[in-house]
Formats: structure tokens, C-alpha cells, sequence
């Protein structure tokens, strides 16, 4: 039996929506996440704080918290530097498709008031408390956003302009490299 084409739709929406995004921004070379964001707060014309925090276990790997006067995004310091950039740009993701206005949401995933306490020492529990009870994001907005930190990563990772590669290099590494590596050229000797 066929798929109807319901189930397909939102799918290849997301992907559009999250492509429209992803390619509207602009990422400074080489990446910075700290520069990125403090651009991105100006261009918006809203502070965004980074707040690296030890998130006990079961904690959300990445938060984003909006209040009245700017955006939070908390991430571990206990991953790897690698994680934190997907963790920074999936939060920033949130932002850039407007999934999160002034007391927005907890990152689809429900935290309890201690988990926020130890999250958060530096806020007031009960900045905390409201922050985290309002909204939290749909499956179609953590995909949009998960999609657009992969495709903004993708471009950190795979900048623009191709390496070369050595004159030896066979042809079939040098698929492989096109296919997982990034953008390469023929060097020639």
C-alpha cells in the first residue's frame, strides 16, 4: 500500500522551511559560535546570554529560555566541543525560525523545579519556575530546528570553498572524500 500523502507533506515542508532558514544566515569564517551569536543578537536587536552549565544527569542537553529582556541558551560544559556547537545552533535554530518569544519554552522536554535549580543557579527560582512552566516546542519545531543546526553545521564543517587534494589521491577515496569529506579538487602536480 502507498504512503497517503499526508504523511509526506509535513516532512518536506519542514525540510523547505528549515532550508529557507539555514540559508538566510550568515556564518562568520572561520566559525566562531560565540561571535555567531553575539551577531545574531545584534542583528535582532535582542541580547543573547550563553550560559554554560554542569547539567546533572537526565538533564536537557541544550535549553533555550526567553524572558521579557533577552534569550538564555544553556548548554553542558561536561560534552564535547563538537556537541556544544550542535547544541548551540539547535537552540539558535529555536530562535531563527521564532519558535521561542518572551517566556517561550523549555525545549519540548519537561524539567522539574530542582533539575532547574541546579540548571539555572544564577536565576531566581521562581524566574525558573515560570520560565519552564509556559511552553514547550512541538515535534515539527524540534525537527525544524534540529534540521536547521544540521544544515548550518553542515556549512561550518563544509565550508565553501574546496581543499585540494593530492594528484594520487584514487578515485575511489576521493568519491568517499566528495560524499563525507566536503568539497575537494583534483590538485595537479
Amino acid at each position: 500500500m502507498a504512503r497517503t500523502s499526508w504523511r509526506r507533506r509535513p516532512g518536506r515542508a519542514v525540510w523547505k522551511r528549515a532550508r529557507e532558514v539555514a540559508d538566510a544566515v550568515t556564518l562568520p569564517e572561520p566559525f566562531d559560535a560565540e561571535a555567531f551569536v553575539a551577531s545574531l543578537a545584534a542583528g535582532r536587536g535582542r541580547p543573547i546570554e550563553l550560559m554554560p552549565v554542569s547539567a546533572p544527569e537526565g538533564a536537557p542537553c541544550g535549553l533555550l529560555m526567553s524572558t521579557e529582556r533577552a534569550d538564555y541558551i544553556l548548554y553542558p560544559t561536561t560534552t564535547t566541543a563538537l556537541h556544544r556547537q550542535h547544541i548551540l545552533l539547535h537552540e539558535v535554530g529555536h530562535l531563527l525560525c521564532g519558535h521561542a518569544g518572551p517566556g517561550g519554552g523549555a525545549d519540548g522536554v519537561a524539567i522539574d523545579a530542582a533539575a532547574g535549580r541546579q540548571l539555572m543557579p544564577n536565576l531566581s527560582p521562581e524566574l525558573v519556575r515560570r520560565v519552564l512552566g509556559r511552553t514547550t516546542y512541538t515535534e515539527v519545531e524540534e525537527r525544524e530546528a534540529e534540521l536547521v543546526a544540521s544544515l548550518l553545521a553542515q556549512r561550518v564543517v563544509r565550508p565553501g570553498e574546496p581543499r585540494e587534494l593530492a594528484a594520487d589521491v584514487p578515485d575511489g577515496l576521493r568519491r568517499f572524500d566528495s560524499l563525507f569529506g566536503g568539497r575537494s579538487r583534483r590538485r595537479t602536480p
